[in-house]
């Protein structure tokens, strides 16, 4: 539900950001170090350290948000 709003998004900041996908199946090890409870778990980071998270699924306008208040 969530995927194409990502994908939305990872193409219009492309030169911005970049976007990676995790499967919390196929890496169990990462879910439990970020402690990852509800899928979708979205996170951000700023040069390798973990800024901020979004749980579950919302619109387009939330993850801007979360995301644009990072970039100043």
């Amino acid at each position: 539900m969530v995927g194409p709003i990502v994908d939305e998004i990872a193409t219009e900041l492309k030169d911005v950001i970049k976007v990676y996908k995790m499967n919390t199946d196929e890496n169990p090890h990462i879910a439990n170090e970020y402690a990852i409870r509800s899928i979708p778990t979205l996170m951000l980071f700023v040069k390798g350290e973990k800024k901020d998270t979004v749980v579950g699924a919302v619109p387009k306008q939330t993850l801007m948000s979360t995301i644009n208040k990072h970039l100043a």
